[in-house]
């Protein structure tokens, strides 16, 4: 059989959609400068799917740096991996900085978040190791778990009782291979919003030694008094033993880091795939990711602002009636309920007709008959916006409700 052969028959759950959503549904084209207020096909939009928490994607003293370094550096500089030929003083000063924010004794630069935390995982688990990790865990770190040849335990979402289950079993299975026990979970949960369970897990780390990785990719510059992330917030920084978080989010950037002990941190710079054979983090990208840690670090206002908008649009939309889950971050989840169809039919009509832009998540991400349409609040957003968004989403709810949508989504089918 012809391996490209069974594409054609079976495009997998999103993929079977590809022809009927692409371009709108799925990978649009949001234009025009980064904003809580961008074009969406030759149109405005209030966008609340892009993850640019403090407002530093198009800040004029970001820009500025960005600038400079671009014209100073160029994009090439520096050329090869870090361990051949790329390794400078700027990379090394962001780690150091780094570090000090999110008080672990060394950080490491890598190049992109979801690459990053694969190899991590890779790196740091033999075939006798166990790991325990929360089942609504990114992709990312599931697509690590995945390469990982030994036993793999997964506990209920933020379940307490499971994880003492599971962690009972992986300290019996590592006394079994002589291998050791690491347990992974996040800071905040993308999807839901929810803070993970680390001031509960670490409670448990003398008693079964275990070591804990924390994803903290949502809560990094939005959580904790100086807006060091979930560990901070939960008063559980000293435990997690390596924090993991990437500049995608508050920073708007590119890259992330890992933190932990210096003979730890020195292990993985020796044998972390993913960054040994990969070119070193370009020098605008470097120099601009050191001035956002800056601004993050000494403006507070901007985490101000964010908390201060996030809290206007849930308290908004609780008051009408809708149904944010259990959210403990600024990640703003609304569920509704409805077939697939209905909520292409309702996202276009949230998008054309009312110029609402957010991201829409359906089966299989989220259960069959379930619809979430994900909010990312940031401090650029106004108070009209929230205003805005807010009565929007009761009118489609209240389509929604009526039956309105089902019609139309009747005619609707997967090419």
């Amino acid at each position: 059989m012809d391996l490209f052969a069974k594409f054609l028959e079976d495009r997998g759950p999103l993929g079977k959609w590809s022809r009927t959503a692409h371009g709108y549904y799925t990978f649009p084209k949001l234009e025009g400068e980064l904003g809580s207020r961008m074009q969406f096909q030759g149109k405005e939009k209030i966008v609340w799917s892009v993850n640019n928490y403090l407002g530093l994607g198009n800040h004029p003293e970001i820009r500025k740096i960005d600038e400079e370094a671009s014209r100073d550096w160029g994009l090439a500089y520096p050329m090869g991996s870090r361990m051949m030929s790329g390794e400078t003083s700027y990379h090394e000063q962001l780690e150091r900085d780094l570090a000090d924010f999110v008080k672990k004794e060394e950080v490491m630069l890598l190049n992109f978040g979801y690459q990053g935390i694969m190899s991590i995982v890779d790196s740091l688990l033999t075939r006798k190791d166990i790991v325990v990790y929360d089942k609504d865990c990114h992709a990312c770190i599931y697509d690590g778990i995945r390469m990982h040849l030994g036993k793999r335990l997964p506990f209920e979402h933020n379940d307490i009782d499971s994880f003492e289950k599971q962690i009972k079993k992986a300290v019996l299975f590592a006394e079994q291979t002589g291998g050791g026990v690491l347990v992974i979970t996040e800071g905040v949960f993308g999807m839901r919003g929810e803070q993970g369970i680390l001031k509960e897990i670490v409670a448990y780390k003398e008693e079964y030694g275990f070591r804990l990785l924390v994803d903290d990719a949502h809560g990094f510059g939005t959580l904790g008094e100086t807006g060091a992330g979930a560990g901070e917030e939960q008063g559980v920084q000293d435990e997690i033993d390596l924090y993991f978080s990437t500049f995608a989010k508050s920073m708007a950037s590119i890259g992330a880091f890992v933190g932990g002990d210096k003979e730890v941190i020195e292990f993985l710079r020796y044998n972390l795939r993913s960054q040994i054979f990969a070119k070193s983090l370009p020098m605008p990208i470097t120099i601009g990711n050191i001035k956002r840690l800056e601004m993050l670090r000494t403006r507070p206002e901007f985490k101000a602002k964010l908390w201060e908008n996030a809290d206007l649009l849930q308290a908004g939309l609780r008051e009408r009636g809708f149904d944010l889950g259990t959210t403990s971050s600024c990640v703003t989840p609304v569920y509704m309920h409805g077939s697939v169809e209905e909520a292409m039919v309702l996202v276009r009509d949230l998008r054309d007709n009312y110029d609402i832009f957010c991201s829409v998540v359906v089966y299989p991400v989220i259960p069959k008959g379930m619809i979430l349409l994900r909010l990312i609040p940031t401090a650029a957003h106004t108070k009209e916006d929230i205003e805005i968004t807010i009565d929007a989403f009761t009118a489609i709810s209240d389509k929604l409700k009526s039956g309105e949508y089902r019609k139309q989504a009747e005619m609707i089918k997967p090419e």
